[in-house]
């Protein structure tokens, strides 16, 4: 357990401390259950449980009481029914300080429990697995824990409540020290209870409304802290990172820090902009993001020339990037990105030269990513005021086989390979977003601006400032991808002119034939993909 301390607008947990004298436990993880129950007993409190949970306390030989001898009331039902009896929930619920409530107590010989600790049977982990029966699903949906769990905790001014095998030291800590739990431990144990519910409710919820509808009524779900953050967007914004209960995977999923400060909001905004695009490559690959855009993209036969390639596209943009790297680091990597200002740096691995080099700056945050798992496609979630904006996730960029070439001209081998690369950039830019790219490499890219025309001249300025006098030369035969329509032909026209040879887009406007009438005459090739790619 955390040290506790109320937000300003909280009141001090009402109470005083208590002595534990009697405790229930039922747990279906019985992660150091054991332990847990005998340090109970050596502190003097009389153990009482339930199944599969009193037969593993026995067996280490802690003694315990089982729930029928409490109760008078066999388990029935496969156990579906074992605590769910007056005498254990009138147990939980009495509040000690009432004489009516202690004088019911009295007459229907009613012992009160004063610790409850269970934990839930495991649905989440269930439901995870593939072709899971329904049967079994439904079997693994807990009815008297969450009842036990939410009587206590309703009644924390009584009775602690212990959800967590990360709280058992915690609270045989605080016994052995004063014989007592106090009021702002039994309300902290109260916090953590309502949440376990509510998390194993959402899952339940999340697996019913699938069957009928992606967008159900009521959009229930859970979220877990995973890390404090050292700051939000402004330093004076308190931020956290929050996994949502029962994902595959997340941001930060098995990624390790090997050195650096804390990740701060932004960092991890730039990391998941970074990381999403990096899947989209196919071949060693870099991926450059400021400020939640990337600003250099590149794959190539290694991965310094990948780096390379990805940084030449805007180095003044990339100072101070989020940079993510598909391949391990070597040592010749690694003195190249010693020359650059980076924020954080992520790949999944290093080899041991090249962290000693990377190490020599105090600035730079290093990872190591480790998550092999394929990602999982949830929907997207955005928050506006009062409400919560949810879609279908965008994918993954489309198949050439369901493109069109919509003019006379058919796009070379080459061009097709420029063409697809800067399609799959493109959809991780903002819009509207412009994309030019030659040899899978980006040279300009035009993001968030207003007019799409101004994004097309956004990156045809972007690709000359990086470049000067080997601009023009670059840009020659280069592609260009917009994430949504040209509605003018003036956008391509200014691409055109600056030297690219294919356009790649959505089409879908009621100007189209204006613009495929402009690549026309150009000699330019253009293709439609039939979809596009805001990200706004």
């Amino acid at each position: 357990m955390p040290t506790i301390s109320p937000s300003e607008s909280a009141a001090e947990p009402s109470g005083q401390a208590l002595p534990v004298r009697r405790a229930l436990i039922s747990v279906a993880d019985k992660t150091g259950v054991t332990d847990f129950a005998a340090g109970l007993a050596q502190a003097g409190v009389e153990v009482i449980s339930t199944g599969g949970t009193l037969e593993v306390l026995r067996e280490a030989g802690v003694e315990a009481r089982s729930v029928e001898e409490l109760t008078g009331f066999p388990e029935i039902l496969e156990g579906r029914v074992k605590t769910l009896h007056p005498k254990v929930h009138a147990a939980l619920l009495a509040k000690r300080d009432d004489p009516d409530h202690a004088a019911t107590l009295a007459e229907l010989e009613i012992e009160p429990i004063d610790l409850v600790c269970v934990n839930l049977y495991p649905f989440e982990r269930t439901v995870a697995g593939r072709d899971v029966p329904e049967e079994e699903a439904i079997e693994n949906i807990d009815i008297g824990g969450p009842t036990m769990i939410r009587a206590a905790a309703k009644n924390h001014r009584h009775v602690a409540v212990v959800v967590r095998p990360e709280s058992y030291d915690a609270v045989l800590g605080e016994l052995a020290e004063t014989s007592e739990l106090s009021a702002q431990t039994r309300h902290w144990l109260a916090n953590e209870a309502f949440a376990s519910t509510a998390r194993y409710d959402a899952a339940i919820s999340r697996w019913f409304a699938r069957r009928y509808e992606q967008l159900p009524q009521h959009w229930v779900t859970a979220w877990e802290k995973e890390l404090d953050l050292s700051y939000g967007e402004n330093p004076h914004q308190r931020a956290a990172l929050y996994a949502e209960a029962g994902s595959r995977s997340h941001v930060l999923s098995r990624v390790s820090t090997l050195h650096g400060r804390a990740l701060s909001f932004n960092n991890v905004l730039d990391l998941d902009s970074a990381r999403r695009l990096l899947t989209d490559l196919e071949q060693p690959g870099c991926v450059i993001v400021k400020h939640n855009n990337p600003c250099g993209a590149a794959e190539a036969d290694s991965l310094t020339d990948a780096y390379e390639r990805a940084f030449a596209c805007d180095p003044l943009s990339a100072f101070g990037g989020v940079i993510a790297l598909n391949e391990p680091v070597n040592r010749a990597l690694a003195e190249r990105l010693h020359e650059q200002f980076i924020e954080v740096l992520i790949a999944p691995g290093y080899e041991e030269d090249a962290l000693e080099v990377l190490q020599q700056k105090d600035s730079i945050r290093i990872l190591e990513d480790k998550e092999q798992r394929s990602h999982q496609f949830e929907p997207d979630l955005k928050r506006v005021r009062g409400g919560l904006l949810v879609q279908d996730p965008d994918g993954s960029p489309e198949e050439r086989e369901l493109m069109e070439v919509v003019t006379g001209v058919q796009p070379t081998a080459e061009q097709w390979a420029d063409l697809l690369f800067a399609w799959r950039v493109v959809r991780h830019v903002r819009s509207n977003a412009i994309v030019l790219a030659r040899e899978s490499a980006t040279l300009g890219i035009g993001a968030g601006q207003m007019s799409r025309v101004d994004s097309v001249e956004l990156a045809v300025k972007k690709a000359r400032d990086a470049r000067g006098a080997d601009a023009e030369q670059s840009l020659a035969g280069s592609a260009v991808a917009s994430d949504a329509f040209f509605p003018f032909a003036d956008g391509p026209q200014a691409a055109i002119e600056a030297g690219a040879t294919a356009v790649i887009q959505p089409g879908g406007s009621k100007r189209d034939a204006e613009v495929i009438e402009a690549c026309d005459a150009a000699g330019v090739a253009m293709v439609f993909t039939k979809r596009r790619h805001f990200r706004h």
